[in-house]
């Protein structure tokens, strides 16, 4: 089976639409959302140029820096699902210098070549649904028939001919799901050492799954052909479509469009101050990562990478540290630096009643499970990011993470006795949030403690 895909043929989102998108999530911080749906959309532009002048257009990775809970993350979740191209999200704190106990720096671009993998495996499951369909179909409808016996007559042939095409219009209808066929069900994906292993190790571990795969005969089951259709679903796209086509296309599609966001990258900063230089989840995560960012080689389960044109966006709060603690190299390879805005008490509201996914809709769907009608006071949503923002200040700034903190302060006695209260309606207004929070706020050891 013919499949082909090229990120040059993929839509682009142009920079405004990318920050449209991103505006329904995250309020405010237009610096970062617009820098970084230029640098996507240099992504695209530059897989339309010739072969010799994409050598040449290196991208242009990002830093940004901002405070806990001001949206650095929310951002990189956010360009997860919008964008249909491989993206991982990492923490730098999680990493280990080589030949440490702990996570190498190579261990992200594995983990990209995996997702890409997945990505290429259901790109091409849409593409080719009705060949998977026609094929699930014939193999349910020939267990459910008898075969044709060796020398059947012609007409034989025909009568069984139209006792398929009858069939097919009955499964199509689902008025066979009820019934039972005998499948093959597939095998157990074994993982001796986890996926954080150097691809030698790899290739030994995928040799003893082949060879006990090779030994363990296949189970099988009577299950309903409703269930049936999702076993022979997984079977026929294994039959259907070229595994290793599949691994070209998913390399291909990381080195044109592979995206990886390293988050707490300052907590691998070394202050000049420290006289601890040679920690190993520090200064040698660095030089580690300095190869990768500039463009190297790395092999994965799924074939040789190289992160030449991997865009890469890096960000932390650098409360403790600054940029410039990074090692000099390292610093170079990210040459846009956004600073994200702290969230005043205005932003704070705009983010409890704007967003799609807002803290305000999230508990009104969440009371409405029980039959209680939540709704909330504009009265009341302001003095929530008024006491959100003076928590702020007394105390460590966590950003939109406080309103978290203070809508379950609220809430806690609505939510634990809501299975009681179905059907009423039950309005949160500016009583209720001082009764809950005035004292807890004016007094700053209970704020640090409670809120």
């Amino acid at each position: 089976m013919s499949i082909e895909i090229s990120i040059k043929e993929q839509k682009s989102l142009t920079p405004k639409e990318t920050v449209v998108y991103l505006d329904q999530y995250v309020i405010g911080q237009k610096d970062a959302k617009k820098t970084i749906a230029v640098a996507l959309r240099n992504r695209w532009r530059r897989i339309q140029l010739s072969p010799e002048m994409q050598r040449e257009v290196m991208p242009k990775n990002i830093l940004m820096i901002g405070s806990t809970g001001v949206g650095k993350t929310e951002i990189a979740r956010r360009l997860s699902d919008m964008m249909r191209l491989p993206f991982v999200k990492v923490e730098a704190s999680k990493f280990t210098e080589v030949g440490f106990v702990g996570r190498d720096v190579e261990s992200m671009i594995r983990d990209l070549a995996l997702t890409s993998l997945r990505l290429i495996r259901e790109e091409q499951n849409i593409k080719n649904q009705n060949k998977i369909e026609a094929y699930v179909e014939n193999k349910i409808i020939e267990k459910l028939l008898p075969p044709l016996p060796a020398g059947a007559s012609e007409q034989k042939k025909l009568d069984y001919e139209q006792a398929f095409a009858k069939m097919q219009e009955k499964l199509d209808r689902g008025e066979l799901d009820h019934l039972t066929v005998e499948v093959e069900l597939p095998t157990a994906n074994i993982d001796f050492v986890g996926g954080n292993v150097p691809p030698e190790m790899a290739n030994v571990q995928e040799s003893i799954i082949k060879v006990i795969g090779a030994m363990d005969k296949k189970k099988k089951k009577e299950v309903s052909v409703k269930d049936a259709k999702k076993v022979l679903e997984a079977e026929a796209s294994e039959t259907l479509l070229d595994e290793e086509k599949l691994k070209d296309m998913a390399i291909k599609k990381i080195e044109e469009g592979g995206i990886v966001f390293i988050d707490e990258i300052d907590k691998i900063a070394v202050p000049s101050s420290s006289t601890s230089r040679q920690d190993p989840s520090k200064e040698g995560v660095q030089r580690d990562l300095l190869p990768i960012v500039e463009g190297s080689t790395v092999s994965t389960k799924i074939g040789t990478v190289k992160t030449d044109h991997i865009l890469f966006i890096a960000a932390g709060a650098f409360h403790l540290t600054k940029p410039s603690d990074l090692i000099p190299e390292l610093q170079g390879r990210f040459p846009l630096r956004v600073e994200l805005d702290s969230l005043d008490e205005e932003t704070l509201y705009r983010i409890l009643t704007e967003p799609a996914n807002s803290l305000v809709k999230q508990y009104e769907a969440l009371m409405g499970v029980e039959g209680v009608n939540l709704s909330f006071e504009e009265s009341a949503l302001k003095l929530i990011a008024k006491y959100s923002a003076t928590a702020n200040e007394k105390t460590e700034d966590i950003g939109a993470r406080r309103l978290h903190t203070i809508m379950e302060k609220i809430l806690d006695d609505i939510s634990y006795n809501a299975d009681e209260r179905s059907g009423e309606s039950i309005v949160i207004d500016d009583c209720l949030v001082d009764e809950k929070l005035e004292k807890i706020v004016e007094s700053e050891d209970a704020t640090r403690y409670i809120l």
